[in-house]
């Protein structure tokens, strides 16, 4: 009755692997790189080694990915054999040992250009129902991963879920701009009103996930704090967000002017977890009212699990120009 980790020396992995311990399950993880939370050190890509890993198991958290960081570093050959040939050896590795549930994590990255609307449109509600449109090879291969799992639960009966996260990585923004004009916390906490979440939640999503599975079949989640949002903001929220925020959670002007921070002038899109709400009975604790609170207490916005894993990074060398270079 063990549960497989792919991943597990990554930022997700490692949390998955910490919180199902914590919770007397017995875990396997694996990756190719070394660490406490790895048993099984080896490739998604190496079938006999998946294979080994699957014996026993019962429910898998697919973790491991090249990601959005790795795209100028890394060939588009690489992001296909990583993100779908690995997803597939496992999906058919997990099929022939009849597991009961797999979970796989996607990313909201999968939806590309749907995310940025017209100049002179209201900003995008993204939910689940929007169309996919990739913008590079990392949103490309994550969305066939996701297609893979979708085929596996139709041909195969294997109860598989995706959740498209946004974003929780602890490094610093990719964009040279934003990090010029904010600070790193400024710039996080603001991305909790539309495309952030914390580990916390995202790994409470994926156990409420392999929990359901079975009685749900294939779903597709958006997995991103609760925004206080709805749909009446959004032509405002593109024009004015400091109004539309200072409505929705009028606290926030004194933290951020107490800290000299400040909102971002106009919000494009919105991440709606409404369905991963209802459907998986998740309930997110990390949003930006909550956050606004903390700080008010002077707490740290980071949950525990966030601050106990730290920051992984992506790459084994450091670059100039930013955290990781952009393709």
């Amino acid at each position: 009755m063990t549960i497989l980790v792919t991943g597990s020396s990554g930022h997700l992995g490692e949390a998955l692997v910490r919180c199902l311990r914590e919770r007397g399950r017995p875990v396997a993880g694996l990756d190719i790189v070394e660490g406490p939370f790895t048993t099984h050190v080896g490739s998604v890509l190496d079938r006999a080694h998946v294979r080994n890993c699957m014996e026993g198991v019962t429910t898998v958290f697919h973790a491991a990915t090249l990601h959005k960081p790795h795209v100028a570093t890394h060939a588009r050959q690489e992001f296909i054999d990583t993100n779908i040939t690995g997803t597939l050896n496992l999906l058919e590795t997990a099929a022939a040992a009849q597991v009961r549930a797999f979970i796989y994590t996607s990313t909201t990255s999968v939806f590309g250009d749907a995310l940025v609307p017209p100049d002179d449109a209201p900003a995008a509600w993204i939910t689940e129902d929007v169309t996919p449109i990739p913008k590079n090879i990392y949103g490309v291969t994550k969305a066939a991963a996701e297609d893979l799992c979708q085929l596996f639960y139709r041909n195969q009966g294997l109860a598989t879920m995706v959740l498209r996260t946004s974003r929780f990585f602890p490094e610093e923004d990719d964009n040279a701009k934003a990090r010029s004009e904010r600070s790193d916390q400024n710039i996080k906490l603001v991305e909790f009103l539309y495309r952030r979440a914390d580990i916390e939640d995202i790994v409470s999503a994926h156990l409420l996930a392999a929990e359901k599975a079975p009685e749900l079949g294939f779903r597709r989640y958006i997995i991103s704090a609760t925004t206080p949002f709805t749909r009446d903001d959004l032509r405002d929220l593109r024009d004015d967000a400091p109004r539309v925020v200072g409505r929705r959670v009028p606290e926030y002007a004194a933290e951020f002017a107490r800290r000299g921070w400040t909102m971002l002038p106009g919000i494009d899109r919105v991440y709606v977890n409404e369905r991963a709400r209802f459907e998986l009975g998740w309930e997110p604790r990390y949003d930006f009212p909550y956050l606004i609170k903390r700080l008010k207490a002077g707490e740290d916005i980071r949950s525990p699990l966030a601050r106990l894993i730290g920051s992984k990074g992506y790459h084994a060398e450091s670059f100039s120009e930013g955290p990781y270079p952009v393709e």
